[in-house]
């Protein structure tokens, strides 16, 4: 697959540089999408069903198996419990707030590109509103059919007053 360069990318908003880290793995953006998948799937009813089964069934086993099978006791207030939530929590956190940051980031250029078509359109709607007063102007200069009968009625008129010798000598 070839390398995208960061500054030709739609999706990053100018002057975003990724660290040198990110930039030799060929892909310099898959941790990006990797944290995002991780934040969509941390947000999904069946994630917090799922986390909700896990606490239950960990509570559960430890506090109705056998005494030498409970690896967290209730005794002690599920210490590994706390500790294992935590954990996932101290990653969550983080990796949702990257996941945020990138979606800010495509927001901030969709934004940018949004007002630019809105600047083309405002443009366009002036130059069109432009050329439709012009068009007014030059369709008021027009003669209309009203005119042009009135015009040829007062010429008849002035040719039925004329004798009738007088209109073939006529000058034309």
């Amino acid at each position: 697959m070839a390398r995208v360069d960061v500054d030709r990318r739609f999706d990053t908003p100018k002057g975003i540089r990724r660290s040198p880290a990110f930039r030799g793995s060929g892909d310099s953006d898959r941790f990006g999408r990797f944290t995002e998948y991780i934040a969509r799937g941390m947000g999904t009813p069946w994630f917090l069903f799922g986390l909700s089964l896990f606490v239950v069934a960990w509570m559960l086993w430890n506090t109705l198996a056998p005494t030498n099978l409970q690896f967290d006791r209730a005794d002690y207030g599920f210490i590994a419990l706390t500790l294992a939530l935590s954990l996932q929590a101290s990653y969550a956190a983080p990796l949702i707030l990257l996941a945020q940051n990138r979606q800010d980031d495509r927001d901030r250029v969709q934004i940018e590109q949004d007002r630019q078509r809105a600047e083309r359109n405002l443009a366009d709607t002036e130059y069109l509103a432009r050329e439709v007063v012009a068009l007014r102007l030059v369709v008021k200069e027009l003669a209309t059919k009203d005119f042009i009968r009135a015009e040829l009625r007062a010429a008849m008129e002035e040719l039925d007053r004329q004798p009738d010798g007088e209109a073939e000598h006529a000058p034309r």
